[in-house]
């Protein structure tokens, strides 16, 4: 575990060497924001050595001093600000590309990487995780380049004052840095259990509001919040250790700050009754003993403050080291302009190695072919799809697409050359328009409108607020049904050389289903079209249909053809009508 965050915070670290120059001006600004904090006691010790007895005041060298000391005070303020503004600056900037990063990264990543993890976990390591780490950024920034430069240089003005003294508070510092050494080595592993707990707890309360339909249909809001209540309370556990260790530090570091202050004090009062020191460098010392201790305490704060940072650090950059999807080749040729002729050669997958799915599929499609694929849930229809658009690659085989495999092609020509409209509707928060033209976003206003015309989609949108300008929260406000349809609309617009519709029409009504199955006819005449359906009355017209079971074509024909075998296609399409 200690190599892993040794690593994890060489990795932070050199993000943030990428802002050389604005840490330079920071460091630089820190320094002279310290060195007017420790000028200060130096001319408040010789403001007292003016003071020498009742009626024996020089007041012209005092009047001097105290405008030093005003003119110290303004400069350390505004170094101090600006040192503030560039940490705040530079931490704002790592942050941001860190998000950058992990955003790419989750769209280069692998579909079974994504479909093996919830979304909140995701979601709580790009968002909470990092603004975790941005707080510990910021707050070590800001307290360790003072702190650190604080402690140098009272050491550097002590010495200059008095060896013996500065000898003192020497010898009594590591018992701080053990205090502070001990709690971070147990802090650290706390703080991960607490970050993987928070996460646990994110992709918890994202499923219960995604499925909050389903959770209260099937009654088990209780079963939800007994889960929750179990989560928040680990959270709780995990929480309070870690804070409990974590705030153990500053009362560790006060302790050994008045241990501090007591030796300055008597060592320092000797000296001036022994006429070694005056009475205003005693005030100096003892100013300077606070200003010592103070950034220890800072410091073993950041200390306990960073562990959380840093594990939250671990799970960003775990994501950022996930396998990527294979890269393509570099010779990989742009599908465009595709006929259609579409063959599975010996085609085997499985989503788990010792559970096979598909094995040994062959399939020979010819342009403009309409292949349906039916079969009981399982059989592999829409995993067939999902290889076909390439969002999983084969184990063995290969799929070509007019006589190219596809793993030769470009993942961006191939899909684009499908229209794909899935059970599962997504509908982006943007106007009725813009979530039309998503597949074509330089489609002028009647081109989207006939897209929508022929989709059945035209009349609902007209009554819309806005028409085709209403925006669009997340689909709400439209049934499913009518979701599907904007999605129909989108391929209609694009006219793809290839259809895939899974399940395309489950939302609509019969009624609807019906009127827009002659646009469903003019979109894929000509085309090659692969249409996975459990109503089977719905494809009827399809070229060939290829019945599926257990990742296996056990029948192929046409509808009337599958009908007169009274095979186990006949006994699913007859199923939909016993009773």
């Amino acid at each position: 575990m200690k190599t892993k965050k040794q690593q994890t915070l060489r990795r932070v670290l050199a993000r943030i060497s990428r802002f050389r120059a604005p840490l330079a001006a920071a460091l630089v600004l820190a320094a002279l924001s310290v060195a007017s904090a420790l000028y200060i006691p130096v001319l408040t010790g010789r403001a007292v050595d003016h003071i020498i007895a009742a009626g024996r005041v020089n007041f012209a060298a005092l009047k001097s001093v105290l405008m030093l000391i005003a003119a110290a005070a303004v400069l350390g303020a505004l170094t101090q600000w600006g040192m503030s503004a560039l940490c705040s600056s530079i931490t704002a900037d790592v942050i941001r590309d860190l998000r950058d990063d992990a955003f790419r990264k989750l769209e280069r990543l692998p579909l079974k990487t994504l479909d093996n993890r919830p979304y909140g976990e995701v979601v709580s390591r790009v968002i909470s995780d990092a603004e975790r780490l941005s707080d510990g950024l910021l707050l070590g920034f800001t307290e360790l380049f003072s702190g650190v430069l604080t402690i140098l240089g009272t050491l550097g003005f002590m010495l200059s004052q008095s060896v013996t003294i500065t000898l003192v508070v020497v010898l009594l510092t590591p018992v701080s840095l053990v205090a502070a050494a001990f709690i971070a080595r147990r802090t650290h592993g706390m703080f991960a259990l607490q970050a993987q707990t928070r996460a646990e707890q994110t992709a918890l309360v994202d499923e219960a509001v995604t499925h909050t339909k389903l959770s209260q249909a099937f009654c088990r809001e209780d079963a939800l919040t007994d889960k929750f209540d179990e989560v928040n309370a680990r959270l709780r556990r995990h929480s309070l250790r870690a804070i409990f260790y974590s705030s153990i530090t500053n009362p560790a570091t006060r302790f050994v700050n008045a241990l501090v202050y007591a030796g300055v004090g008597v060592t320092g009062a000797l000296s001036a009754i022994s006429g070694r020191i005056s009475v205003g460098t005693l005030s100096c010392f003892l100013s300077y003993a606070r200003q010592y201790t103070k950034p220890f305490n800072d410091i073993s704060g950041v200390v306990a403050e960073m562990q959380g940072a840093l594990a939250c650090a671990e799970r960003l950059f775990e994501l950022l080291d996930e396998e990527e999807q294979p890269a393509e080749p570099k010779d990989a040729a742009v599908l465009s302009a595709a006929q259609g002729a579409v063959k599975l050669d010996g085609v085997s997958f499985s989503y788990v190695p010792d559970r096979p799915l598909i094995e040994g599929f062959s399939l020979d499609v010819k342009p403009g072919q309409h292949i349906a694929l039916v079969g009981p849930t399982g059989c592999g229809k829409t995993t067939l799809i999902n290889l076909l658009m390439r969002f999983y690659d084969v184990d063995k085989g290969a799929i070509s697409v007019d006589g190219h495999d596809i793993r030769t092609l470009t993942r961006r020509s191939l899909r684009r050359s499908y229209g794909m409209v899935l059970q599962d509707t997504w509908i982006r928060d943007a106007t009725v328009r813009e979530n039309i033209a998503i597949g074509k976003p330089d489609a002028t206003g009647e081109e989207i409108e006939a897209a929508a015309k022929a989709a059945g989609a035209h009349g609902f949108i007209r009554r819309l607020p806005q028409g085709y300008d209403t925006v669009l929260k997340s689909g709400g406000g439209l049934s499913q049904g009518q979701k599907q349809l904007l999605c129909i609309a989108r391929v209609m617009l694009c006219l793809p050389p290839m259809l895939i519709l899974d399940e395309a029409t489950s939302s609509i009504d019969t009624r609807t289903e019906e009127k827009i199955s002659h646009a469903f006819d003019a979109l894929t005449r000509g085309k090659t079209s692969f249409i996975v359906a459990h109503r089977l009355s719905t494809i009827r017209s399809a070229d060939l249909i290829l019945v599926m079971r257990d990742g296996h074509i056990v029948e192929t024909g046409t509808h009337d053809e599958l009908l007169q075998r009274g095979g186990f296609y006949a006994k699913l399409y007859n199923a939909q009508f016993e009773g």
